[in-house]
């Protein structure tokens, strides 16, 4: 018997800048318009610490509230597991932690600062990381809590363990790669075990996310000749026909797009959320 589809459900990656005020009231406009999670990026430099950033937005809302992504390298696992486990018990079950081996040039990044890094940063030392954050998570939670863990995948290595792990996963993908290379690479994971998928949408119509704007091949109209996975239709009827297609091909019900595009999407989100 075919597994029953996932009910959609709708994140937003809503980096903190300079102006408090204004995100927290943006993150009750988003909790209005029935989004489901609030998420906060782990790249120093660009807000303060996602810990206290979603403690704050937990705090106001009535949202769920994540890592997109925490990178395994930053911390030692266990200070990683406990940031995530207390987060988990102050909103009473509303945090989810996401957790990716790091983003290209993490390593000399941290070693600029004085962070002790693995050397090489290859991706079984990422994965061996990841795999000890989740296992002292698991410790700490113990058989009170359950917090969810979301991992970002691309190589064979980490898609391994989010199928031995992960509750949610979220395949790290070019913009332009090719939907057929993403899908195979999706069932390789639910394949072994009924997970959630999400997917990341950086662009919405001409729409690119703020903190995607320095990332090469986000062109929207070359995104659009190549039926990208990473842009969505600006119309929400167009839109919400393209996340029925995915969740189809892909079992995608969990969508995450950028701030700049939330109130774009809210119709949406009003269509699908939920079903």
């Amino acid at each position: 018997m075919p597994t029953p589809l996932r009910p959609f459900r709708f994140g937003v990656l809503a980096p903190l800048g300079d102006d408090v005020r204004s995100w927290l009231d943006g993150c009750r406009r988003i909790a209005d318009q029935g989004y489901s999670t609030v998420l906060a990026p782990d790249v120093p430099g660009w807000q303060p610490s996602p810990t206290a950033t979603l403690a704050m937005a937990a705090a106001v809302t009535p949202l769920r509230v994540g890592t997109w992504v925490t990178a395994a390298l930053v911390r030692p696992p266990w200070v990683t597991a406990w940031e995530a486990h207390s987060l988990t018990v102050l909103t009473e079950g509303r945090f989810e932690l996401g957790l990716g081996t790091g983003r290209p040039g993490l390593g000399e990044f941290l070693a600029e600062r004085g962070v002790p890094v693995p050397d090489p940063v290859s991706p079984s030392t990422g994965v061996e990381l990841l795999r000890a954050t989740v296992d002292a998570l698991r410790d700490l939670d113990g058989a009170a809590h359950t917090t969810p863990v979301a991992v970002a995948v691309r190589g064979p290595l980490s898609r391994a363990l989010a199928a031995e792990v992960a509750d949610t996963v979220t395949v790290a993908h070019a913009p332009t790669d090719r939907r057929a290379d993403v899908a195979r690479r999706v069932r390789e994971v639910t394949a072994v075990r009924d997970v959630e998928v999400a997917l990341h949408v950086p662009v919405v119509g001409d729409r690119v996310a703020a903190f995607m704007a320095s990332v090469r091949d986000t062109d929207p109209a070359a995104l659009r000749a190549a039926d990208s996975l990473a842009v969505l239709p600006e119309d929400p009827v167009a839109a919400a026909e393209e996340l029925l297609r995915r969740r189809e091909e892909l079992d995608a019900s969990y969508v995450v797009i950028g701030a700049d595009a939330a109130d774009v999407l809210a119709p949406v989100v009003e269509m699908l959320e939920g079903r």
